[in-house]
Formats: C-alpha cells, structure tokens, sequence
C-alpha cells in the first residue's frame, strides 16, 4: 500500500461466517478489484478463529489480495498473512510490527483523531483508518469521523489512510472525492441487496 495512488478497495470479512463463505469469498473476490482482505471473526470464539481465519488468507493471496488479520499479530504471523490491523485497545504498534516484521503490513484504528494518526504515522505504521464515517450496523462506533479528516490527511501526509464505517455504493463516491486512499467495506458488501458479486462489481465502477 503506497500514498498517492487511486483508491481501492478494502473488504472486510462478515463478523460471522459459515462453511459456505470460503466458496462464497472466492467468487466475490473474483467479481472485481480488492487491495486487501481484513479476516474480523468478532462473532467467534477466539478458539475457533485460527482453522476459519486459514483457508480465507489462502483464497486471497491466491487471487493478489493481501490478507490482514485483525486484533492479532501472533495469529497474523502464524497464518503468513500479509499483515496485521489493531485498534487503540488491541496490540501496540510495536507488538504488531515485532510479529509480522519489516515486510509486513501494520494498520492502526485512529477514529476521529488527528494525533493518533501522526503518531500512528510517525512509529512506522503503513496506514491509518479513520471512522466512522457513516451509521454502521456491523458495530457500534466510538466516533464519528468527518468526510474533512480524510481530506486533511490526504492533503498532508504520506501514509495511505482508511476510511471506515457503514460504506456502501451509495455514499461511497462522497468518500472518494475526499481522497481516501482506501475504503473499507463490510455490510456494504455481504448485505448488499443484490449480493456481494454485483457489490464489488458496482464499486469497482466508483472506484477511479
């Protein structure tokens, strides 16, 4: 993920998945441009997540996407994935990027704040997400980051930032034209009403 580029797309697995997500990832990754693959299993239990996280990160590196895993350097490094993205409460930065290296990827959750973004940016990590920036129905913000945040960031720094939070192909263009780098999807693309395909394929036409 390098600074100045197009934005791209960020998928976020569902909370929860089944034995037909890994068929149903393969074809929606297929269905149009994904930078990157978050693997966030909240709705599991810790036990579980490691044999549901592994086939995900083999489905997307197979098909060019980075697989990210989230809250959990260890697990990040045990899989091979391409990285790690922890919020404020979860690892440090520094824990995360001691687990998956130089060559790894570390994002950090910055909400609505411009200093957790520069410190973020200035310990090394490769990109910030801000959010939320919509009402989302996959959990419950702890703030709301406004549309001028990303334009500020963009404007001024280097490191790619993330926009986050309640998504969808019908307010997606407002993000855009603020200059994030990346956006990130969950429901706006599982609950999508005509299915997660026909999302990615729609994006992928607002995407530049």
């Amino acid at each position: 993920m390098g600074a100045a580029m197009a934005c791209q797309l960020y998928l976020l697995t569902p909370p929860r998945i089944d034995a037909d997500f890994p068929a149903l990832l393969e074809r929606t990754l297929a269905a149009g441009p994904v930078a990157a693959l978050q693997i966030r299993l909240k709705d599991h239990a810790p036990s579980e997540i490691e044999a549901l996280a592994r086939p995900l990160v083999t489905i997307a590196q197979a098909q060019g996407v980075a697989a990210i895993v989230n809250d959990d350097p260890a697990l990040a490094a045990r899989l091979g994935a391409d990285g790690v993205h922890v919020g404020q409460e979860d690892a440090g930065y520094a824990q995360a990027r001691a687990a998956v290296g130089r060559q790894g990827m570390v994002g950090v959750t910055c909400h609505d704040s411009r200093h957790l973004a520069m410190r973020a940016a200035e310990a090394g990590a490769d990109y910030v997400a801000f959010g939320a920036m919509f009402p989302t129905v996959t959990k419950t913000p702890k703030t709301s980051a406004p549309l001028d945040l990303i334009s500020w960031w963009s404007e001024l720094f280097e490191v790619p930032c993330v926009a986050i939070g309640g998504i969808t192909t019908d307010n997606a263009p407002a993000v855009i034209a603020a200059g994030a780098d990346f956006i990130a999807v969950s429901a706006g693309v599982w609950s999508h009403a005509q299915g997660p395909e026909a999302a990615i394929a729609r994006f992928s036409e607002l995407l530049p």
